[in-house]
This record gives structure tokens, sequence and C-alpha cells, in this order.
């Protein structure tokens, strides 16, 4: 039904952002990822996903494209409802997702509060094949348990030292995928702390 919102970003929180367009104002619920690329934004182009119920229209929102096309892909398997997909943005990047999929590591997708082994093992039997149909466009690096937790040790070791979650998943994001050789913890970390600084 809403392709997109354009307009202007009235009110926002982790959870969900309040877009003004003509006068309206929508409430639409985002991942984290969503809330750390608007960061800072007055106005916004929020790509949108409406789900109808019974009870309820619940409209979500993300910064791209791709990002709802994923969120679209999870809400379709067995067992995973839009909150649950949400989840899952918030706390993976889409590409996180796809090489998790693809390269059939359950147990990445297990960190994700209220993510079960039966439900982990549907995302990838549903997802699988489509996703590796799409990937053949872009390359996905499978991720390595070992470059997981050398991650998950600068994210500690960061958050730490007193920098936000948010701020700091984005920070490492942009390192690891600008410094794919940076496999070491501290590296990730000082060159965290130039993104953050």
């Amino acid at each position: 039904m809403f392709a997109y919102l354009k307009g202007e970003i009235t009110y926002r929180n982790p959870a969900f952002i309040v877009v003004e367009v003509n006068g309206v104002g929508y409430h639409v619920n985002i991942p984290l990822s969503t809330y750390s690329a608007i960061e800072g934004q007055e106005k916004a182009t929020i790509y949108t996903h409406l789900i109808v119920r019974e009870d309820a229209h619940t409209l979500f929102g993300f910064a791209t494209q791709t990002e709802r096309t994923m969120f679209v892909n999870l809400i379709g398997v067995t067992g995973v409802g839009a909150t649950t997909a949400q989840l899952i943005l918030s706390s993976m990047t889409v590409d996180e997702v796809r090489a998790a999929v693809i390269g059939e590591q359950a147990h990445l997708l297990q960190r994700v509060k209220g993510i079960g082994a039966k439900t982990a093992k549907q995302i990838i039997l549903d997802l699988k094949s489509k996703l590796s149909k799409e990937a053949t466009d872009a390359p996905v690096l499978l991720p390595n348990m070992a470059d997981n937790h050398v991650r998950e040790e600068a994210l500690s070791a960061l958050l730490a030292l007193g920098f936000n979650r948010i701020a700091v998943q984005k920070a490492l994001n942009s390192v690891i995928a600008g410094n794919p050789t940076a496999t070491k913890v501290e590296d990730l970390i000082k060159l965290a702390l130039k993104a953050l600084g």
C-alpha cells in the first residue's frame, strides 16, 4: 500500500519513529540499523511495509530497500513474525543475515533473542535458495567463527569504555567493510575509536 514515506522525522527512538508527511504523522516501527542510519537527519525517506491484521494496521520502515526486502523475506518464513524479523535486523546487518543463511550458520541466527534452533533452521531452509539467487549480483562474504569472535570482543571492549552500543556497532560495521584485512581485535578497536572520534 505505502512504498515509502518522505518527510520530517518529528520523533525518534530505537524502536519507532514518527514521520510527518503533509501534516499527517505516521508511527513507523524500525530496526536499530535504520535508527542508526537516520541519526541526525531531520528529513528522510523511509521505505515501508504495511502489515494488516484484524486488530491493527502496523507500519514498518527501513532506511534502504535492501533492508525492507530482507524483512519481507523473513516474515515469509514459518514461525517468524514481524517483531522477530525487526529484532533480527536490529541485531544483524542484511549482509550478515544473508551470509548466515547461505552459509547455513544457524548458530549466528540463534544469537538473536527469541530465535531458537528450530526457527534458525527454518529460516535457512526457507530462504537459502532465494537469497543465493539474489546474491549472484553481489559477492557475499561468509563470516567464519573467528571473524565474528573478533568483532564481538571488539564490541565488548568498546562498550566497556562507555561508548553507545548503536554507535559502536555502526563504527565496527564500517571499519570491517572498509578494512577486510583487519583481523585482530586491537586493530578493530583502534580503527573503530578513530571512527567514533
